[in-house]
């Protein structure tokens, strides 16, 4: 088979691994090296579902020895099969990023003959690239659970980002779609890869020169839908992940169907991309807002509503908190009212220093008002178009969504990853998608 042809295949088989990111690794390039994965030295670009597309990503090999009903590449799968040898890779890697093609390599792998035999052909990729060809771009690289703990220390010294796939939110579905697959053997290597993020740090700060360990942290991958998991139990989940190893990033893959196994629900419609949208703002919300799990959602409400934003449905859940008066609200305060971002309570913090703010200073600021508007006040005036009402400002916000001011036609993407090979790129068109990236919510 030749090299083209593999390229389709395991460029293919990667478009379903959404833990891909290229952001806050500072390897700078050195003389006589290749390539440069400094914050300014990248290109960032994405799709409008959050996946990188300035990386080269493919599988190492789609020859894998599990076989998990949810995944395409699982042994009992009918599918073409190939694999890349390790030099291939690295050619690969270094033609396409003197072309101007790609600014990096994503390198994910099918699990071949065993986890410690993956990893080490995995290792092998990058540490040829990084030895051999001081290639100094952005590398992320997967971690492949079960693999000895040296193996991942050595390969976590290499790269920029790993990432452990989860896959399933729960013992019980990964028992029921994966049983070769074991919590702690996911779990293990995430700990050991957060301790080790952990350890470097510190030793960054007290030797100049010591060596770095995923600059950029470490991700991870939760499918959704494929199992009966609630958005509560998968955003405690995060939250878990977030504080207990340090993660940089959760991703959300809404569920496509590959095989038509009776333990998988069989989708009649496409993907839940807008479920996963949701599952994406409320992550932010963890993350930058000061928002908890339990917050959100609550066993008499464990999923998100499809018609509004997770931030603007809190609000209209506790109401009794607002209107929120902009010119004396905390900056704790002005995160949490709906449309308003932290780089618009920065704009807010400091006009209202020089004096107090009305409505069309706002406006001036920049600020987004078509939501906020209903749960503020400026100097005391309320500017609502209805009355401070639950059911008066949903219904007036829901109406906004359905005449496209928020727009949630999500189910009318082409839930696809960018291909080397399609003649046209995908290009989406939508109000805010995108709040995933900026985290304006």
């Amino acid at each position: 088979m030749d090299i083209v042809e593999k390229l389709k295949i395991l460029s293919d088989a990667a478009k379903y691994d959404v833990s891909c990111s290229s952001s806050g690794s500072r390897r700078k390039s050195a003389n006589g090296g290749l390539g440069n994965a400094n914050i300014s030295g990248i290109c960032h670009s994405f799709t409008a579902d959050g996946r990188c597309i300035s990386l080269l990503k493919i599988l190492l090999t789609n020859y894998c020895c599990y076989d998990c009903a949810y995944c395409i590449n699982r042994i009992s799968s009918d599918i073409p099969r190939a694999a890349f040898t390790p030099q291939e890779i690295v050619d690969l890697t270094i033609n396409f990023y003197k072309r101007n093609y790609i600014e990096g390599l994503f390198l994910s792998s099918a699990v071949f003959k065993d986890p410690n035999h993956t990893m080490e052909l995995l290792i092998e990729v990058v540490s040829k690239l990084r030895n051999v060809h001081k290639f100094n771009g952005y590398i992320h690289l997967k971690a492949i659970p079960g693999a000895d703990p040296i193996l991942i220390k050595k390969a976590g010294e290499l790269a920029d980002r790993m990432s452990v796939n989860i896959e399933l939110p729960s013992s019980n579905s990964l028992k029921l779609l994966a049983p070769q697959k074991k919590k702690e053997n996911i779990l293990k290597p995430m700990s050991f890869i957060g301790s080790q993020i952990s350890a470097s740090r510190t030793e960054s700060k007290l030797y100049r020169n010591s060596p770095s360990f995923v600059p950029a942290g470490q991700s991870t991958q939760l499918i959704i839908g494929a199992t009966p998991e609630s958005d509560l139990e998968i955003i405690k989940l995060s939250e878990n992940l977030y504080n207990k190893f340090g993660l940089k990033r959760v991703y959300y893959s809404g569920y496509v169907p590959v095989s038509s196994n009776p333990k998988l629900p069989a989708l009649t419609t496409p993907p839940p991309i807008l479920r996963e949208h949701r599952l994406y703002q409320a992550d932010w919300l963890l993350r930058f807002y000061g928002f908890s799990a339990k917050e959100l959602l609550n066993e008499s409400n464990p999923n998100f509503d499809v018609n509004l934003d997770p931030k603007t449905n809190w609000s209209l859940q506790n109401l009794e908190r607002f209107p929120i008066e902009i010119n004396t609200a905390s900056t704790r305060e002005l995160l949490r009212i709906p449309g308003i971002g932290v780089r618009s309570v920065r704009k807010i913090a400091t006009a209202r220093r020089v004096h107090s703010l009305n409505f069309d200073d706002l406006k001036k600021l920049g600020v987004v008002l078509k939501r906020a508007k209903f749960f503020i006040t400026c100097k005391g005036k309320y500017y609502g178009e209805v009355g401070f009402s639950e059911n008066l400002i949903r219904e007036k916000l829901i109406n906004y969504a359905n005449n496209g001011v928020n727009s949630t036609k999500h189910s009318k993407f082409n839930y696809k990853q960018i291909s080397f090979f399609s003649d046209t790129p995908t290009v989406y068109a939508s109000n805010d998608i995108f709040s995933k990236i900026t985290g304006e919510l």
